[in-house]
């Protein structure tokens, strides 16, 4: 970590820790957290860091971008930031399209990347179809979907070849319907399209989607270690605090041997999720696989610092008004988001023997 992006992380931090965030009602989606969108937005300059500066963003790297994911991961703040922010905005650059550029980056519009059919992000599972402009079919788990201004579609040409289309949510032809995941901390929504009016971004799809895939995997890991990192934290508070027979729970050798073990795996996690941002910001050789790597080993090691977290609160962690219970929801959630971590690495291996060779 740089001076800046530590000077950065303090920052985000702070904003995000002036009061608690928005908690989701059992029944609905957490709303977002409008006071640390405007803060963030205008103030921190966060939602434009990876767009150059010519076009109204910071001019920095998708590391400072990550940065900002991994606080968002820890606090569960309601914001569009990994759908808009992150791969919205990431897709419209991988395409040289420059047009909603400033408005992304100082907030003002929401973007989505309308890209999983059938369950999958693998854009050999993509069916939606372009006839001469119109685009029909149907996008599923669309981060921030029902927010959006802008959806950023990847669909199949007549010729079976992937391009990538933008679409306007209120065109004729254009059906958003908000879900309701587990995790009710990141709205998603359901996109149908029946005959959509779509503008064709690039004829580059798989180019286009390779590069999403690997910006998604590594955002996606850095704000499941800063999730762990938080559950880590929690519970490290916890058991110091929390007493049993006359000594803090923490105290115990079976308890210490859990939190060792906790520890080994958070760090690792946030090893491996810095070398897959480092990687982004560096445009290093390698990338896609340190990323998958990343959010193979992130995916499992955040579910696993959540389901010790809560655990090890006891009955508090199961409760509506603690954390612990979102952060295992999230945990979950998040793991199957862009692909599980088997997925991953099944990706991972001809990549590997694809370097060695």
């Amino acid at each position: 970590m740089t001076e800046e992006r530590e000077e950065l992380r303090r920052t985000v931090r702070a904003v995000l820790g002036r009061a608690p965030a928005p908690r989701p009602a059992p029944d609905a989606p957490a709303p977002y957290d409008e006071a640390a969108w405007r803060l963030l937005a205008g103030q921190v300059g966060a939602f434009g860091l990876a767009v150059p500066e010519e076009h109204g963003g910071a001019g920095a790297t998708l590391a400072e971008a990550l940065v900002v994911c991994e606080e968002l991961g820890r606090a569960l703040t309601p914001l569009p930031y990994l759908g808009s922010a992150v791969l919205a905005t990431q897709a419209l650059l991988a395409c040289g399209v420059t047009e909603w550029l400033p408005t992304l980056a100082d907030g003002a519009l929401v973007g989505a990347l309308a890209w999983a059919e059938g369950g999958s992000w693998d854009p050999a599972a993509v069916r939606c179809r372009a006839e001469g402009g119109r685009l029909t079919g149907v996008k599923e788990h669309v981060l921030d979907g029902e927010a959006a201004g802008l959806l950023v579609v990847p669909a199949r040409t007549d010729g079976g070849d992937l391009a990538v289309y933008a679409v306007e949510p209120a065109a004729p032809g254009v059906r958003v319907e908000p879900l309701a995941p587990l995790d009710r901390t990141r709205p998603q929504a359901r996109v149908r399209l029946d005959g959509a009016p779509a503008r064709l971004l690039s004829a580059d799809g798989e180019r286009v989607l390779g590069r999403l895939l690997a910006v998604a995997a590594a955002a996606l890991a850095a704000e499941q270690v800063g999730g762990a990192r938080r559950c880590l934290e929690m519970t490290l508070t916890h058991v110091t605090n929390r007493r049993q027979f006359g000594r803090p729970i923490g105290s115990f050798q079976a308890v210490k041997h859990r939190l060792a073990d906790l520890y080994v795996l958070v760090e690792s996690a946030g090893s491996l999720g810095d070398d897959a941002a480092r990687a982004l910001a560096e445009e290093a050789p390698g990338l896609e696989v340190r990323a998958a790597a990343a959010q193979a080993y992130c995916s499992e090691a955040y579910r696993a610092a959540a389901a010790e977290t809560v655990q090890l609160h006891g009955g508090i962690g199961f409760t509506w008004e603690h954390e612990a219970h979102l952060h295992l929801k999230r945990a979950h959630a998040a793991a199957e988001l862009f692909g599980d971590a088997a997925w991953h690495r099944a990706r991972l291996a001809p990549m590997v023997l694809g370097l060695t060779k």
